[in-house]
């Protein structure tokens, strides 16, 4: 196998970039080969292929040893003056240089308040400028960045304060309709009892915390909370010195960030990463979405809060030398619109009911959709009447449809922008470079081509631990650092997967397996369905029925029934596959996440109460 020894990648030519990645798409499309062949033949790609499903993202193109930090100060050092960061609601425009020093006076500010490497801080708001800096400062200062969701509220922030033992939280007063001020007094009623424009907090009930930072707009003061301004401009020459020896102590295998995954049921998870871990995903993203080849401005109106808007936007961005765009604090499909025709963005991320949104706003007719050239679909399966449309519409044709988990930095499987988007959209894609993965049964053993079982990843990518949760880390993580995503797959003969659902959103009913995601693809067919989400409710016969929430288009709203569906899915699937129960819902009643995920645990207790099935008990098992 070539290999590619000592090189430095911020140095390599277009020419040397796209040398490599044809060699790695050589590589990778090598057949993959099973656990016992690739351990015996690491370095021979030219084994007899396997059909046991495992695949391993050979590549010529060396992982990077770096920190965030050390990426930040190198960007600065080739680009001082290019945009990085536009957030277009607040007006704020940001080049590589700028962010760098608004970065180092915030992580000065926070050494004079006290803080050290490892502490965790936590960012708690909407996309704001002050979220980047957040991130970067505490990147520098080789500390912990915690990211809070923003819809939480009094009782999950302070879960999600007591869980890591966050030293410092930075926050506007409130967004929309939380008032991140009065959650914090709710918890912490100690900030009432300092004066306004001060912290500096004692606690018994969070032994670690100390100091609240508050941004406003109006630059207001707030009881028990410095201001944003004020920590900007506390760093003195001693501090300054101090940030750079962390700076050089700090790498890349030191704890970056701590992301709070929400499972279906119970309390989240804090999913902690390394610079290594992310830095190294978001490289590889980009490299495979072509990042390294041209100009790229990123439209981005997904959370800043998940790694979607974080690692594959940010930092995707920052280890390409690209631009990124924010179009508003919190999705905005109109804004979006605005953003892409604006500043003529080129790639477009979002979630499947984002790109709904945006195509089907009324004011989409009205801007200008040439520039974009490609983008990123995550976060639930696309469907395929949705991509001709971005295609054909938006002129996405370089999309590509993105798999992982925040466990995994957060991308396992990305499509090539070699094969034709339908093509593209039929799995989630290949295994990205240096990583491993395989499906298993549920005796961990992996199973052959075409069977379905559960995804598994090891590599690079696989979070350190559970913050302080031991015994959870173990559940997931082997003790040969397998992953269990949770994720149910079928692995085809190129290699590629796709997900048919999830272990604890299968549906047994009578014995027979459904996966939702299989059901969902085919309603989608239906010309009256707009949206459509299925999940298993309680029956006294099967054990569990299949129930379909669905959103119809507004030109079938009162025409279409229930049993019109059911009639036309006759014939078609399977019996015990069409729909027991379908609910005819409106956008606005789909309980979503922050990322745009429809809540399935939510909908599911949601659909027993309405139905009435709360005293049904259901004979439910897991894979």
């Amino acid at each position: 196998m070539s290999q590619v020894a000592a090189m430095d990648l911020r140095v390599l030519t277009q020419f040397d970039i796209a040398s490599l990645e044809e060699d790695r798409k050589k590589m990778l499309y090598e057949e993959p080969i099973s656990l016992e062949e690739a351990a015996l033949n690491a370095n021979d790609v030219m084994v007899a292929p396997s059909r046991k499903s495992y695949v391993h993202g050979c590549s010529t193109v060396p992982l990077l040893f770096e920190t965030v930090g050390d990426r930040l100060r190198s960007a600065v050092d080739q680009v001082p003056d290019k945009e990085f960061l536009i957030f277009k609601r607040e007006g704020i425009r940001k080049t590589y240089s700028q962010v760098a020093t608004d970065a180092e006076n915030l992580a000065c500010g926070l050494l004079h308040l006290g803080l050290k490497k490892g502490d965790r801080i936590g960012i708690w708001g909407p996309n704001t400028y002050e979220w980047t800096t957040t991130q970067f400062a505490s990147a520098l200062a080789g500390m912990v960045l915690v990211n809070i969701n923003p819809s939480y509220q009094s009782e999950e922030l302070r879960y999600a304060i007591e869980k890591v033992g966050i030293r410092a939280l930075i926050t506007p007063p409130g967004f929309k309709k939380s008032n991140y001020y009065q959650s914090i007094k709710d918890i912490l009623p100690e900030v009432t009892l300092k004066e306004p424009g001060k912290s500096g907090i004692t606690s018994r009930n969070f032994t670690c915390f100390q100091h609240l930072i508050m941004f406003d707009e109006e630059d207001k003061i707030y009881p028990g909370a410095w201001k944003y301004t004020d920590v900007m401009k506390m760093g003195t020459e001693e501090d300054r010195h101090h940030l750079s020896k962390i700076e050089r102590e700090t790498q890349p295998d030191d704890s970056l960030n701590i992301q709070y995954t929400s499972g279906t049921t119970g309390q989240p998870k804090g999913a902690t990463l390394t610079h290594h871990n992310v830095l190294n995903n978001a490289f590889f993203v980009g490299l495979r979405a072509g990042y390294s080849e041209k100009k790229t401005i990123i439209c981005i109106p997904n959370p800043l809060y998940h790694c979607f808007g974080c690692v594959m936007g940010v930092l995707a961005a920052l280890t390409h030398l690209q631009t990124c765009v924010f179009p508003a604090p919190s999705f905005d499909a109109l804004a979006a619109l605005q953003a892409i025709h604006e500043e003529k963005c080129t790639a477009l991320y979002g979630t499947p009911t984002m790109f709904i949104d945006m195509i089907n706003h009324p004011e989409y007719a009205n801007y200008n959709y040439d520039s974009i050239r490609s983008g990123f679909i995550a976060g639930a399966p696309c469907p395929i009447t949705l991509c001709r449309r971005l295609v054909q519409d938006m002129h996405m044709t370089d999309m590509q449809v993105c798999y992982g988990t925040t466990e995994t930095s957060p991308v396992s499987f990305m499509s090539t922008r070699d094969d034709p988007p339908e093509q593209r959209i039929k799995s989630v894609g290949h295994i990205m470079d240096h990583l491993e993965a395989a499906i298993v049964d549920k005796r961990n053993c992996i199973v052959p081509r075409g069977v379905k079982g559960e995804v598994i990843v090891r590599g690079y990518s696989v979070m350190r631990c559970y913050w302080n949760s031991e015994e959870q880390t173990k559940k997931e993580i082997t003790q040969d650092r397998w992953y269990h995503t949770g994720d149910i797959a079928v692995m085809h003969d190129n290699g590629t997967i796709s997900i048919v659902g999830r272990s604890k959103d299968m549906i047994v009913r009578g014995g027979e397996n459904i996966y939702p995601t299989e059901v969902e693809q085919f309603l989608f067919k239906h010309q009256s369905v707009e949206d459509v989400h299925i999940v298993g409710v309680p029956d006294e016969r099967f054990g569990e029925v299949v129930c379909a929430w669905v959103r119809l288009h507004e030109s079938a709203e009162g025409k279409t029934t229930e049993e019109d569906i059911k009639a036309w899915c006759k014939g078609k699937i399977a019996h015990f596959k069409i729909p027991r129960y379908i609910l005819f819902k409106k956008e606005y009643e789909f309980p979503l996440t922050v990322t745009g995920k429809v809540k399935k645990f939510e909908i599911r207790e949601m659909s027993k109460i309405e139905l009435g099935l709360q005293q049904v008990v259901s004979h439910f098992s897991e894979l």
